[in-house]
Protein backbone atom coordinates (compact mmCIF):
# COMPACT_ATOMS: atom_id res chain seq x y z
CA UNK A 1 0.00 0.00 0.00
CA UNK A 2 0.83 3.46 -0.73
CA UNK A 3 1.55 5.44 2.10
CA UNK A 4 -0.03 9.00 1.87
CA UNK A 5 -2.11 10.78 4.70
CA UNK A 6 -5.92 11.14 4.52
CA UNK A 7 -7.63 13.38 6.77
CA UNK A 8 -10.51 16.01 6.80
CA UNK A 9 -11.46 19.53 8.01
CA UNK A 10 -14.03 17.79 10.05
CA UNK A 11 -11.39 16.51 12.38
CA UNK A 12 -11.04 17.84 15.60
CA UNK A 13 -6.94 18.13 15.24
CA UNK A 14 -7.69 19.43 11.41
CA UNK A 15 -5.61 22.76 11.95
CA UNK A 16 -2.86 20.41 13.55
CA UNK A 17 -2.67 17.78 10.88
CA UNK A 18 -2.28 21.05 8.04
CA UNK A 19 0.08 22.58 9.98
CA UNK A 20 2.20 19.25 10.26
CA UNK A 21 1.75 18.82 6.74
CA UNK A 22 2.68 22.10 5.50
CA UNK A 23 5.78 22.41 8.22
CA UNK A 24 8.78 22.69 6.06
CA UNK A 25 12.51 22.61 7.74
CA UNK A 26 14.22 25.22 5.15
CA UNK A 27 17.40 25.94 6.97
CA UNK A 28 20.33 25.87 5.28
CA UNK A 29 22.77 23.01 5.59
CA UNK A 30 25.98 25.02 7.52
CA UNK A 31 28.48 22.45 5.48
CA UNK A 32 27.14 23.62 1.81
CA UNK A 33 26.89 27.00 3.19
CA UNK A 34 30.75 27.28 4.82
CA UNK A 35 32.03 25.46 1.73
CA UNK A 36 29.84 27.36 -1.00
CA UNK A 37 31.38 30.74 1.07
CA UNK A 38 35.33 29.50 0.54
CA UNK A 39 34.56 28.84 -3.21
CA UNK A 40 32.86 32.34 -3.80
CA UNK A 41 35.86 34.14 -2.03
CA UNK A 42 38.07 32.19 -4.01
CA UNK A 43 36.45 33.11 -7.13
CA UNK A 44 36.58 36.55 -5.84
CA UNK A 45 40.24 36.44 -5.11
CA UNK A 46 41.65 34.47 -8.15
CA UNK A 47 38.82 35.11 -11.19
CA UNK A 48 39.46 32.38 -14.23
CA UNK A 49 42.26 30.56 -12.55
CA UNK A 50 39.67 29.41 -9.39
CA UNK A 51 36.78 28.80 -11.83
CA UNK A 52 38.90 26.30 -13.83
CA UNK A 53 40.58 24.54 -10.90
CA UNK A 54 37.00 23.88 -9.32
CA UNK A 55 35.76 23.14 -12.71
CA UNK A 56 38.69 20.52 -13.07
CA UNK A 57 37.94 18.84 -9.63
CA UNK A 58 33.60 18.93 -9.65
CA UNK A 59 32.84 18.64 -13.78
CA UNK A 60 36.09 16.57 -14.59
CA UNK A 61 37.09 18.40 -17.22
CA UNK A 62 40.51 18.32 -18.71
CA UNK A 63 40.88 22.15 -20.01
CA UNK A 64 43.57 24.38 -19.71
CA UNK A 65 41.85 27.90 -20.27
CA UNK A 66 38.62 29.25 -19.98
CA UNK A 67 38.54 30.14 -24.02
CA UNK A 68 38.26 26.16 -24.27
CA UNK A 69 35.27 26.86 -21.77
CA UNK A 70 33.00 28.99 -23.82
CA UNK A 71 30.27 27.90 -26.49
CA UNK A 72 30.44 29.75 -30.14
CA UNK A 73 27.52 30.94 -31.57
CA UNK A 74 27.48 28.30 -34.13
CA UNK A 75 27.91 25.25 -31.51
CA UNK A 76 24.05 26.55 -30.11
CA UNK A 77 22.65 26.42 -33.92
CA UNK A 78 24.19 23.33 -34.77
CA UNK A 79 22.34 22.26 -31.52
CA UNK A 80 19.04 23.66 -32.99
CA UNK A 81 19.60 22.05 -35.96
CA UNK A 82 20.62 18.56 -35.04
CA UNK A 83 17.34 18.19 -33.24
CA UNK A 84 14.68 15.35 -34.70
CA UNK A 85 11.74 17.34 -36.23
CA UNK A 86 9.57 16.18 -33.55
CA UNK A 87 11.85 17.88 -30.73
CA UNK A 88 12.88 21.27 -32.73
CA UNK A 89 9.10 21.40 -33.58
CA UNK A 90 8.02 21.16 -29.83
CA UNK A 91 11.06 23.52 -28.83
CA UNK A 92 10.17 26.05 -31.64
CA UNK A 93 6.17 26.37 -30.39
CA UNK A 94 7.01 26.47 -27.21
CA UNK A 95 9.13 29.60 -27.36
CA UNK A 96 6.73 31.27 -29.61
CA UNK A 97 4.00 31.09 -26.91
CA UNK A 98 6.24 31.98 -24.27
CA UNK A 99 7.91 35.23 -26.40
CA UNK A 100 4.31 35.50 -27.46
CA UNK A 101 2.74 35.64 -23.68
CA UNK A 102 5.47 37.30 -22.34
CA UNK A 103 5.32 40.43 -25.12
CA UNK A 104 2.68 41.30 -23.46
CA UNK A 105 3.87 42.02 -19.76
CA UNK A 106 6.46 45.30 -20.05
CA UNK A 107 6.32 48.27 -17.72
CA UNK A 108 5.69 51.25 -19.61
CA UNK A 109 7.31 54.44 -19.06
CA UNK A 110 5.30 57.37 -18.42
CA UNK A 111 4.84 61.00 -16.81
CA UNK A 112 2.39 64.09 -16.37
CA UNK A 113 3.33 67.80 -15.97
CA UNK A 114 1.14 69.54 -13.54
CA UNK A 115 -0.16 72.90 -13.90
CA UNK A 116 3.04 74.50 -12.21
CA UNK A 117 5.06 73.09 -15.20
CA UNK A 118 6.59 70.84 -12.95
CA UNK A 119 7.39 66.80 -14.12
CA UNK A 120 6.83 63.76 -12.80
CA UNK A 121 6.72 59.97 -14.13
CA UNK A 122 8.56 57.04 -13.97
CA UNK A 123 11.34 55.78 -16.80
CA UNK A 124 11.60 51.82 -17.21
CA UNK A 125 14.90 50.71 -18.58
CA UNK A 126 16.16 46.92 -19.16
CA UNK A 127 19.15 45.64 -16.81
CA UNK A 128 22.27 45.79 -18.85
CA UNK A 129 23.54 42.24 -18.10
CA UNK A 130 21.74 39.30 -16.90
CA UNK A 131 23.39 35.85 -15.97
CA UNK A 132 21.44 32.35 -16.26
CA UNK A 133 22.19 29.16 -14.49
CA UNK A 134 21.28 26.17 -16.25
CA UNK A 135 21.66 22.74 -14.77
CA UNK A 136 23.92 20.56 -16.55
CA UNK A 137 24.25 16.51 -17.42
CA UNK A 138 21.50 14.31 -17.62
CA UNK A 139 19.48 16.57 -15.44
CA UNK A 140 18.97 19.19 -17.36
CA UNK A 141 15.87 21.06 -18.41
CA UNK A 142 15.81 23.18 -22.05
CA UNK A 143 12.17 24.96 -20.82
CA UNK A 144 14.01 26.29 -17.91
CA UNK A 145 15.96 27.83 -20.68
CA UNK A 146 13.27 28.95 -22.94
CA UNK A 147 11.43 30.07 -19.16
CA UNK A 148 14.23 32.65 -17.75
CA UNK A 149 15.63 33.60 -21.29
CA UNK A 150 12.89 34.62 -23.19
CA UNK A 151 11.56 37.13 -20.69
CA UNK A 152 15.34 38.88 -20.57
CA UNK A 153 15.25 39.54 -24.25
CA UNK A 154 11.99 40.14 -24.34
CA UNK A 155 12.88 42.83 -21.53
CA UNK A 156 15.49 44.35 -23.62
CA UNK A 157 18.40 42.95 -21.84
CA UNK A 158 21.41 43.55 -23.78
CA UNK A 159 23.72 40.79 -23.22
CA UNK A 160 22.76 37.37 -21.55
CA UNK A 161 25.45 35.17 -20.24
CA UNK A 162 24.39 31.76 -19.78
CA UNK A 163 26.53 28.97 -17.92
CA UNK A 164 25.61 25.05 -17.77
CA UNK A 165 28.01 22.45 -16.12
CA UNK A 166 28.76 19.68 -18.67
CA UNK A 167 30.53 17.04 -16.10
CA UNK A 168 32.43 14.45 -17.75
CA UNK A 169 32.07 16.81 -21.27
CA UNK A 170 28.30 15.76 -21.06
CA UNK A 171 26.57 18.64 -23.59
CA UNK A 172 22.41 18.34 -23.49
CA UNK A 173 21.80 19.57 -27.33
CA UNK A 174 18.11 20.35 -26.50
CA UNK A 175 19.61 22.67 -23.72
CA UNK A 176 21.78 24.14 -26.12
CA UNK A 177 18.90 24.03 -28.48
CA UNK A 178 16.91 26.26 -26.52
CA UNK A 179 20.03 28.81 -25.42
CA UNK A 180 19.84 28.94 -29.84
CA UNK A 181 16.31 29.95 -29.55
CA UNK A 182 16.07 32.22 -27.25
CA UNK A 183 19.05 34.66 -28.30
CA UNK A 184 21.60 33.67 -25.34
CA UNK A 185 24.06 35.74 -26.43
CA UNK A 186 27.22 34.01 -24.67
CA UNK A 187 27.48 30.31 -23.19
CA UNK A 188 30.03 29.01 -20.46
CA UNK A 189 30.04 25.54 -19.97
CA UNK A 190 31.01 25.78 -15.78
CA UNK A 191 28.91 25.17 -13.20
CA UNK A 192 27.78 24.62 -9.46
CA UNK A 193 28.97 28.09 -7.00
CA UNK A 194 32.04 29.16 -9.05
CA UNK A 195 29.64 29.83 -11.73
CA UNK A 196 28.00 31.88 -9.62
CA UNK A 197 30.75 33.87 -8.22
CA UNK A 198 32.15 34.33 -11.79
CA UNK A 199 28.72 35.85 -13.11
CA UNK A 200 28.57 37.70 -9.21
CA UNK A 201 31.90 39.07 -9.51
CA UNK A 202 33.23 39.13 -12.61
CA UNK A 203 36.54 37.46 -14.06
CA UNK A 204 38.87 38.40 -16.85
CA UNK A 205 36.97 36.14 -19.33
CA UNK A 206 33.21 36.00 -17.52
CA UNK A 207 31.67 39.23 -17.46
CA UNK A 208 30.19 40.57 -13.91
CA UNK A 209 25.83 40.71 -14.75
CA UNK A 210 23.45 42.78 -13.03
CA UNK A 211 21.70 40.16 -11.58
CA UNK A 212 21.49 36.10 -11.73
CA UNK A 213 18.26 33.67 -12.45
CA UNK A 214 17.85 29.94 -13.15
CA UNK A 215 17.91 27.29 -11.09
CA UNK A 216 20.53 25.06 -9.02
CA UNK A 217 21.11 22.42 -6.55
CA UNK A 218 21.66 23.21 -3.07
CA UNK A 219 24.94 25.08 -3.65
CA UNK A 220 23.87 27.28 -6.35
CA UNK A 221 20.56 28.43 -3.98
CA UNK A 222 23.22 28.78 -1.49
CA UNK A 223 25.59 30.92 -3.94
CA UNK A 224 22.48 33.36 -4.76
CA UNK A 225 21.63 33.48 -1.51
CA UNK A 226 25.37 34.90 -0.40
CA UNK A 227 26.13 36.61 -3.63
CA UNK A 228 22.83 38.74 -3.33
CA UNK A 229 23.34 42.62 -3.07
CA UNK A 230 26.25 42.43 -5.08
CA UNK A 231 23.57 41.18 -7.80
CA UNK A 232 19.84 40.85 -7.92
CA UNK A 233 18.61 37.05 -8.15
CA UNK A 234 15.06 35.92 -8.87
CA UNK A 235 14.53 33.56 -6.24
CA UNK A 236 15.70 31.29 -3.69
CA UNK A 237 13.17 28.16 -4.54
CA UNK A 238 11.98 25.40 -2.52
CA UNK A 239 10.49 22.65 -3.25
CA UNK A 240 8.31 21.90 -5.84
CA UNK A 241 4.14 22.30 -5.19
CA UNK A 242 1.06 21.00 -6.49
CA UNK A 243 -2.70 21.82 -5.40
CA UNK A 244 -5.63 20.26 -6.91
CA UNK A 245 -9.33 21.53 -5.62
CA UNK A 246 -11.56 19.20 -7.51
CA UNK A 247 -15.44 18.43 -7.31
CA UNK A 248 -14.73 14.89 -7.76
CA UNK A 249 -15.93 15.17 -11.86
CA UNK A 250 -12.67 14.38 -13.24
CA UNK A 251 -11.50 10.96 -14.07
CA UNK A 252 -9.22 9.87 -10.97
CA UNK A 253 -6.69 8.77 -13.30
CA UNK A 254 -5.92 12.45 -14.33
CA UNK A 255 -5.90 13.79 -10.75
CA UNK A 256 -3.56 10.84 -9.65
CA UNK A 257 -1.30 11.63 -12.34
CA UNK A 258 -1.40 15.70 -11.65
CA UNK A 259 -0.02 15.25 -8.23
CA UNK A 260 2.73 12.35 -9.80
CA UNK A 261 3.72 15.01 -12.11
CA UNK A 262 5.10 17.43 -9.13
CA UNK A 263 5.73 14.76 -6.42
CA UNK A 264 8.44 12.99 -9.08
CA UNK A 265 10.52 16.53 -8.53
CA UNK A 266 12.19 14.96 -5.40
CA UNK A 267 11.23 13.83 -1.95
CA UNK A 268 10.51 17.26 -0.40
CA UNK A 269 7.76 18.08 -3.33
CA UNK A 270 4.40 18.77 -2.29
CA UNK A 271 0.89 17.38 -3.51
CA UNK A 272 -2.32 18.05 -2.06
CA UNK A 273 -6.14 17.44 -3.21
CA UNK A 274 -8.89 18.86 -1.87
CA UNK A 275 -11.77 17.57 -2.47
CA UNK A 276 -15.66 17.11 -0.87
CA UNK A 277 -16.17 13.94 -1.99
CA UNK A 278 -15.02 11.03 0.31
CA UNK A 279 -15.79 8.55 -2.40
CA UNK A 280 -14.00 10.17 -4.72
CA UNK A 281 -11.00 10.62 -2.35
CA UNK A 282 -10.82 7.22 -2.54
CA UNK A 283 -10.86 6.19 -6.11
CA UNK A 284 -8.04 8.74 -6.53
CA UNK A 285 -6.12 6.91 -4.13
CA UNK A 286 -7.15 3.69 -5.54
CA UNK A 287 -5.83 5.29 -8.82
CA UNK A 288 -2.55 6.45 -6.93
CA UNK A 289 -1.72 2.84 -6.27
CA UNK A 290 -2.81 1.69 -9.75
CA UNK A 291 -0.62 3.95 -11.89
CA UNK A 292 2.32 4.36 -8.90
CA UNK A 293 4.25 1.33 -10.34
CA UNK A 294 4.10 1.92 -14.00
CA UNK A 295 6.40 5.25 -13.62
CA UNK A 296 9.70 5.27 -13.41
CA UNK A 297 10.52 7.36 -11.36
CA UNK A 298 8.17 5.65 -8.68
CA UNK A 299 10.35 5.47 -5.68
CA UNK A 300 10.97 9.47 -5.31
CA UNK A 301 7.14 10.03 -6.12
CA UNK A 302 6.17 7.77 -3.17
CA UNK A 303 8.53 9.27 -0.77
CA UNK A 304 7.17 12.32 -1.66
CA UNK A 305 3.67 11.59 -1.43
CA UNK A 306 4.38 9.79 1.98
CA UNK A 307 6.04 12.50 3.66
CA UNK A 308 4.46 16.26 2.24
CA UNK A 309 1.51 14.34 0.20
CA UNK A 310 -2.10 14.52 1.28
CA UNK A 311 -6.24 13.64 0.12
CA UNK A 312 -7.91 15.72 2.47
CA UNK A 313 -11.75 16.00 2.60
CA UNK A 314 -13.36 19.45 3.07
CA UNK A 315 -17.37 20.46 3.44
CA UNK A 316 -17.59 22.65 0.72
CA UNK A 317 -15.73 24.35 -2.08
CA UNK A 318 -15.49 27.78 -0.48
CA UNK A 319 -13.76 25.88 2.44
CA UNK A 320 -11.21 24.26 -0.17
CA UNK A 321 -10.43 28.02 -1.57
CA UNK A 322 -9.97 29.23 1.65
CA UNK A 323 -7.49 26.34 2.49
CA UNK A 324 -5.64 27.12 -0.70
CA UNK A 325 -5.28 30.48 0.03
CA UNK A 326 -3.73 29.61 3.57
CA UNK A 327 -1.31 27.54 1.73
CA UNK A 328 -0.62 29.72 -1.09
CA UNK A 329 0.65 27.21 -3.56
CA UNK A 330 3.04 27.31 -6.59
CA UNK A 331 0.93 25.50 -8.66
CA UNK A 332 -3.09 25.06 -8.50
CA UNK A 333 -5.31 23.05 -10.60
CA UNK A 334 -9.29 24.35 -10.03
CA UNK A 335 -10.61 20.82 -11.44
CA UNK A 336 -14.44 22.18 -11.23
CA UNK A 337 -16.63 21.65 -13.80
CA UNK A 338 -17.74 25.42 -13.71
CA UNK A 339 -13.67 26.56 -12.60
CA UNK A 340 -14.07 29.90 -13.98
CA UNK A 341 -16.76 31.11 -11.50
CA UNK A 342 -14.51 30.07 -8.46
CA UNK A 343 -10.95 31.77 -10.12
CA UNK A 344 -12.10 35.28 -7.86
CA UNK A 345 -12.20 33.56 -4.77
CA UNK A 346 -8.19 32.46 -5.13
CA UNK A 347 -5.77 34.95 -3.74
CA UNK A 348 -2.97 33.38 -3.14
CA UNK A 349 -1.01 31.42 -5.68
CA UNK A 350 1.97 31.15 -8.17
CA UNK A 351 -0.25 30.21 -11.22
CA UNK A 352 -3.80 28.99 -11.42
CA UNK A 353 -4.78 26.42 -14.04
CA UNK A 354 -8.89 26.61 -14.96
CA UNK A 355 -10.54 23.56 -15.57
CA UNK A 356 -10.23 19.62 -15.79
CA UNK A 357 -8.18 19.68 -18.84
CA UNK A 358 -5.25 22.12 -17.93
CA UNK A 359 -3.06 20.06 -16.49
CA UNK A 360 0.01 21.62 -14.66
CA UNK A 361 2.54 19.89 -16.65
CA UNK A 362 0.84 22.32 -19.75
CA UNK A 363 2.13 25.53 -17.89
CA UNK A 364 5.64 23.87 -17.14
CA UNK A 365 6.33 23.40 -20.75
CA UNK A 366 4.35 25.28 -23.43
CA UNK A 367 0.86 27.28 -22.09
CA UNK A 368 3.45 30.89 -22.39
CA UNK A 369 2.61 32.09 -18.54
CA UNK A 370 6.41 31.56 -16.88
CA UNK A 371 7.12 28.25 -14.98
CA UNK A 372 9.29 30.09 -12.62
CA UNK A 373 7.01 30.55 -9.43
CA UNK A 374 6.80 31.69 -6.05
CA UNK A 375 7.08 28.45 -3.49
CA UNK A 376 6.62 27.84 0.34
CA UNK A 377 3.81 30.10 0.86
CA UNK A 378 6.11 32.86 -0.59
CA UNK A 379 2.76 33.56 -3.20
CA UNK A 380 1.19 35.32 -0.63
CA UNK A 381 3.85 38.46 -1.37
CA UNK A 382 6.03 37.06 -5.13
CA UNK A 383 5.21 36.94 -8.65
CA UNK A 384 6.18 34.57 -11.29
CA UNK A 385 9.14 35.66 -12.75
CA UNK A 386 8.38 37.79 -15.72
CA UNK A 387 10.09 40.60 -17.88
CA UNK A 388 9.05 43.22 -15.44
CA UNK A 389 11.92 41.29 -13.32
CA UNK A 390 14.39 41.95 -15.91
CA UNK A 391 13.42 45.77 -15.59
CA UNK A 392 13.89 48.72 -13.60
CA UNK A 393 11.81 51.90 -12.69
CA UNK A 394 14.05 55.06 -12.16
CA UNK A 395 11.49 58.29 -10.86
CA UNK A 396 11.21 61.59 -13.09
CA UNK A 397 11.40 64.64 -11.57
CA UNK A 398 11.79 68.50 -12.98
CA UNK A 399 10.27 70.74 -10.61
CA UNK A 400 10.02 74.14 -12.39
CA UNK A 401 11.21 77.53 -11.32
CA UNK A 402 7.41 78.29 -9.47
CA UNK A 403 7.04 75.14 -8.11
CA UNK A 404 10.19 75.50 -6.32
CA UNK A 405 9.03 77.91 -4.11
CA UNK A 406 6.33 75.67 -3.14
CA UNK A 407 7.60 72.76 -3.22
CA UNK A 408 10.67 74.02 -1.10
CA UNK A 409 8.82 75.86 1.78
CA UNK A 410 7.01 72.36 2.19
CA UNK A 411 10.72 70.25 2.01
CA UNK A 412 12.36 72.60 4.21
CA UNK A 413 9.66 72.42 6.57
CA UNK A 414 9.66 68.81 6.77
CA UNK A 415 13.16 68.74 6.63
CA UNK A 416 13.60 71.16 9.77
CA UNK A 417 11.60 69.09 11.55
CA UNK A 418 13.86 66.17 11.20
CA UNK A 419 17.04 67.68 12.32
CA UNK A 420 18.46 67.69 8.61
CA UNK A 421 19.76 71.25 8.35
CA UNK A 422 21.58 70.80 4.92
CA UNK A 423 18.48 69.17 3.12
CA UNK A 424 16.26 72.56 4.49
CA UNK A 425 18.85 74.87 3.19
CA UNK A 426 19.52 73.56 -0.19
CA UNK A 427 15.48 73.65 -1.02
CA UNK A 428 15.64 77.31 0.74
CA UNK A 429 18.51 78.53 -1.60
CA UNK A 430 16.04 78.06 -4.65
CA UNK A 431 12.86 80.10 -2.83
CA UNK A 432 15.99 82.96 -2.05
CA UNK A 433 17.41 83.14 -5.38
CA UNK A 434 13.72 84.03 -6.44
Amino acid sequence: MISIKRFSSHDADFEAQLEALLAFESAQDEAVDRAVAAILADVKARGDVAVLEYTHRFDRLDVQTMAELELAPEALQRALNGLAKPQRDALEEAARRIRSYHERQPLQSWQYQEADGTLLGQKVTPLDRVGLYVPGGKASYPSSVLMNAIPAKVAGVSELIMVVPTPDGERNPLVLAAAALAGVDRVFCIGGAQAVGALAYGTPTVPKVDKIVGPGNAYVAAAKRRVFGVVGIDMVAGPSEILVICDGQTPPDWIAMDLFSQAEHDELAQAILLCPDAAYLERVAQSIEKLLPTMPRQSVIRASLAHRGALIQVRHLDEACAISNRIAPEHLELSLVDAEDWVDKIHHAGAIFIGPYTSESLGDYCAGPNHVLPTSGSARFSSPLGVYDFQKRSSLIRVSKAASQTLGRIASTLAQGEGLPAHARSAEYRIESD
